[in-house]
């Protein structure tokens, strides 16, 4: 078996469990490839926007990924934010560079919680005078 690196990045309702080893190029989302998975145009030059920022080839290294929950663009950006973390635990002197292109950041944005006596979490029901 070999050595791999493990992250976890995580975006809205998305978790992403990324393991990056050295290998061919395998890129593999679910049991999926990844432009299988990921088919939208521009999704998968997203998520591998961490190899470029270190200045690697992402062809030098297997990527297994299991993603669950959210829509597509949290799941991407999870995704994303595991890979990076995984770069860093493979070579720690990527962080600056990472950093620097923003993506060691976890974006903490989440959906608000719908409050009672609302319709959503801040829209009142109408006001009417009589």
């Amino acid at each position: 078996m070999a050595q791999y690196h493990e992250a976890v990045g995580r975006r809205k309702e998305s978790t992403a469990r990324v393991r990056v080893m050295s290998g061919s190029g395998a890129f593999i989302v679910n049991e999926k490839a990844a432009n299988v998975y990921f088919p939208r145009i521009g999704d998968l030059q997203d998520i591998l926007r961490p190899f470029t920022a270190v200045g690697e080839e992402a062809g030098k290294y297997d990527i297994s990924v299991k993603v669950q929950g959210g829509g597509v663009s949290g799941q991407t950006e999870a995704v994303r934010l595991g890979l990076a973390r995984a770069l860093q635990a493979i070579n720690a002197d990527w962080t600056a560079a990472l950093r620097k292109h923003g993506l060691l950041t976890r974006d903490a944005r989440e959906k608000e919680r719908k409050k009672p006596g609302l319709k959503k979490a801040r829209k009142a029901p109408t006001y009417t005078k009589r």
